[in-house]
């Protein structure tokens, strides 16, 4: 039996969950950023679908962040094992998680400003999470 006591080690569900929720949500936004933002493959990616989906795996990756605050970031602070890059995802993700309320509910007058803010630091939360997923590998024994 693997020991699944490690600290900071998520349970065999919550790993898929996690990367499903923030993978769909990353791989969501960089799609209809590339289609409505910068106009590449617009009719495809650009398209209201790609933004539905956005924000349906986005609920889904607010739950998975629900479901590791508990355990694995008390974990990570209480080991200081990958602090830069957890803390950064935790924080990207709480801007993004305001931006894209702001883009919904916000006043007009800041629209322009969300949307710029939630694509920059979408792209710097993607790439922060896979570098923290791959550490991880490296890392582990």
């Amino acid at each position: 039996m693997k020991n699944t006591s490690r600290l900071g080690k998520m349970p065999v569900w919550q790993r898929p969950f996690v990367l499903i929720g923030m993978l769909g949500c990353s791989l969501t936004g960089t799609a209809y950023l590339l289609g409505h933002e910068f106009h590449i493959e617009r009719a495809v990616l650009g398209a209201h679908s790609i933004l539905m989906w956005h924000g349906v795996t986005a609920m889904v990756a607010t739950i998975a962040l629900g479901s590791v605050l508990p355990f694995h970031i008390k974990a990570g602070l209480k080991s200081k094992r990958k602090l830069w890059s957890g803390l950064s995802q935790l924080a990207f993700l709480t801007i993004l998680l305001v931006s894209g309320a702001f883009l919904y509910y916000g006043p007009e007058e800041i629209r322009d400003t969300a949307i710029t803010t939630h694509w920059v630091i979408g792209l710097a939360f993607f790439a922060i999470f896979l570098l923290h997923g791959v550490y991880v590998k490296k890392s582990a024994p």
